[in-house]
């Protein structure tokens, strides 16, 4: 059960998110992203583990660090903004750069996998998903394509690959896979941003699943996943096609919104962006794959004698949404 404070905490991180993407000036969005900060450490601190505790410390010295760097940036910019206008475009990466940061993208990504080790999966979809929203809305503000852009979007594809291949905590192969999508989300952003929009809103949908799968059975790292996997078909179906979705592979939900980017990529002649996109995500594809070997494999071995806990019906629900997903989204796009 929810305590009463939990709670309250949960609407203010909500309202302070809402806050800095609807405010008029950069100094109550800079207020929007403090709030936030604060109201997010007392749902991520827990009095009976040491490792909440510690995460909850490093996330408040990074955000603090890019709050410092964007309100360093909101000053600067209200002194030179009409005095000395070539500072803007510095003040611009600046202020990018600060955003990048609160979000986790490579090269400010080091926080966010350490972070999402200590602590459970509520909290960490929270991490996933909801902490996004503000500092991507915010990107959109003033978003223009330029080389530190591809170089952001380009290292965080490669990092998280890469990192993620050495893993065998499931709370850090979900980081660096979300560091990989918030590559192809700040892709899909350039041009046309309603291509977020749908991205975000299905990245949120299979991580629910996933997540909702990880909580259920309460695991936290590979042998136990395999265990798990092993023992019950109906969980290795809908772990295995959530995992294939996420890594975008084209029966399934997944690469709807990749398949966006990709279009809308190739339609403004970003060449290159594109094939070095689809190229690296094959390396976090490939991480996805080897979780799912030694369920697939015929020496895996089978107990069938283990209790595992019942589907509910809304988990069903959900996971046949994400399987079936890529066909209704077809179908209706295809009718409008």
């Amino acid at each position: 059960m929810l305590n009463f404070y939990k709670i309250m905490f949960l609407m203010i991180l909500m309202v302070s998110s809402l806050i800095a993407i609807s405010s008029y000036s950069w100094l109550s969005m800079w207020m929007g992203l403090e709030i936030n900060l604060l109201s997010i450490i007392p749902l991520i601190k827990d009095s009976k583990n040491l490792y909440p505790a510690e995460a909850s410390l490093k996330y408040f010295i990074t955000q603090a660090l890019a709050s410092s760097i964007l309100l360093l940036t909101i000053m600067t910019s209200l002194n030179l903004n009409e005095m000395i206008p070539n500072h803007l475009n510095f003040l611009s990466l600046m202020m990018n750069s600060s955003f990048l940061m609160k979000m986790g993208a490579a090269p400010f990504h080091a926080w966010f996998p350490e972070v999402m080790e200590g602590l459970n999966w509520t909290n960490g979809f929270i991490m996933l998903t909801w902490q996004k929203i503000a500092p991507m809305i915010l990107i959109f503000y003033n978003c223009k394509f330029s080389t530190f852009f591809f170089m952001i979007i380009i290292s965080s594809t490669l990092i998280s690959g890469i990192l993620g291949l050495n893993q065998i905590s499931l709370r850090k192969i979900m980081a660096y896979s979300s560091i990989n999508h918030i590559s192809w989300m700040l892709a899909s952003m350039m041009n046309f941003q309603t291509i977020w929009m749908i991205y975000f809103l299905i990245y949120t949908i299979i991580s629910v699943n996933i997540i909702w799968l990880f909580n259920n059975f309460n695991i936290y790292y590979l042998p136990q996943l395999f265990h798990i996997l092993n023992s019950n078909k109906l969980t290795k179906l809908f772990f295995m096609t959530n995992f294939l979705s996420l890594g975008g592979l084209p029966p399934f939900l997944g690469f709807f919104p990749k398949w966006l980017v990709i279009n809308n990529l190739l339609q403004n002649n970003f060449f290159m962006l594109s094939t070095l996109l689809i190229i690296f995500t094959l390396i976090t594809l490939f991480f996805y794959l080897r979780i799912m070997f030694s369920s697939l494999m015929i020496n895996s071995t089978e107990t069938l004698n283990i209790h595992t806990p019942n589907f509910k019906i809304k988990m069903i629900i959900f996971n046949f949404i994400s399987i079936s997903g890529l066909l209704i989204c077809t179908m209706m796009f295809s009718f409008i």
